[in-house]
């Protein structure tokens, strides 16, 4: 058979990995192995459209319409002191941002002016490779007086943890750490040299082995092979976590990473796409990257693809779009907030 000049022609394989998706994950449940992802992130173009409906499918199957809105603030910005090659928080880098530190009442007003939006949770955050004396204290600090002031989930990001800090913040009140494995373990020397992958799982156990919930993701377009980006997923879902944030890079000057390419917005959709595929139930959160990587109709579009979460306003270093913006698009697209008693 002739085809047009500029045809993509969908192959027997690319079309049986979508019927296959369909009756493993959307009809029973399962997500997508390794090799399976894979497949998914090699689809073409031709076919985005039918796998974004089909991630759609299987979180409206597996998740429900609810989306789980998040604020994130900087408890303590700059001057980290590992390499994490996307990161302008780093002291290792000649980056922009520089040291600084917020008080109480800041993280309170922070996090009420989070919950005018209709989030859910505020995730505490410092630039550390783990929290000391000072730090802990002060995130103790911060949450009795947030928690006296409004009612919220409280979510940290302080780095790695000793089995004594994961507890003590189990005993604060934490709802769920964030802790992200960045990228594939294949990949994650070519991110970060001070710690080892390894050293982020293990925190990622003792978070878990607290009753903290998990909240683990990373970055994708950070120099990774498509077989590495499905690893990744992979190994995700060999975690297990209860929300996975997905970032894009979003290159940051006099950062290792700083002249890299953002990943386009087709490649964008499908690990979008893929990872909802290959992890039906968990919160996949839209996080940082995704206004360079997407766009305004890319949002549109990865809500309508297997997203379940957004992050609103502001990130730690980067701009986000207006939270009204992403409250009056979940409004456009009759995606109700998820209430904060649906998510204790």
């Amino acid at each position: 058979m002739a085809h047009s000049p500029g045809v993509t022609t969908v192959t027997t394989e690319q079309s049986d990995i979508l019927a296959l998706a369909r009756a493993q994950v959307l009809e029973n449940g399962e997500g997508l192995s390794e090799a399976q992802v894979l497949e998914v992130l090699r689809l073409p173009d031709s076919v985005l459209e039918e796998l974004l409906s089909l991630a759609h499918e299987v979180r409206m199957r597996w998740c429900g319409p609810e989306v789980e809105v998040e604020g994130i603030i900087s408890l303590k910005t700059g001057g980290c002191p590992e390499d994490c090659h996307f990161c302008s928080q780093s002291g290792l880098f000649d980056s922009p941002v520089r040291a600084a530190w917020l008080d109480v009442p800041m993280l309170v007003e922070a996090a009420k002016q989070t919950a005018k939006t209709g989030a859910t949770e505020f995730c505490i955050v410092a630039a550390v490779r783990g929290p000391d004396e000072r730090l802990m204290a002060q995130v103790a600090a911060g949450i009795a007086a947030i928690k006296d002031e409004l009612d919220i989930n409280i979510a940290c990001s302080l780095g790695m943890l000793t089995p004594e800090q994961a507890e003590a913040l189990a005993a604060m009140g934490v709802h769920r750490y964030n802790h992200n494995l960045e990228t594939a373990r294949s990949h994650f020397a070519q991110v970060v040299s001070t710690h080892t992958w390894e050293e982020r799982w293990e925190t990622l156990r003792l978070v878990r082995e607290a009753g903290m919930e998990v909240c683990c993701g990373g970055i994708v377009g950070m120099g990774e092979s498509l077989a590495q980006r499905a690893e990744f997923a992979g190994q995700l879902a060999a975690l297990g976590p209860d929300e996975v944030p997905l970032n894009f890079l979003n290159p940051r000057p006099g950062t290792p990473f700083g002249e890299l390419e953002p990943m386009s917005g087709p490649d964008a959709l499908r690990a979008v796409a893929a990872f909802r595929l290959a992890l039906p139930r968990a919160i996949l959160r839209f996080a940082g990257g995704r206004e360079i990587t997407l766009g305004d109709l890319g949002a549109r579009r990865g809500l309508l693809g297997g997203v379940n979460a957004v992050i609103v306003g502001n990130y730690l270093t980067t701009l986000g779009r207006p939270a009204e913006a992403d409250i009056d698009l979940l409004g456009e697209l009759a995606m109700p907030l998820k209430a904060l008693n649906d998510t204790l």
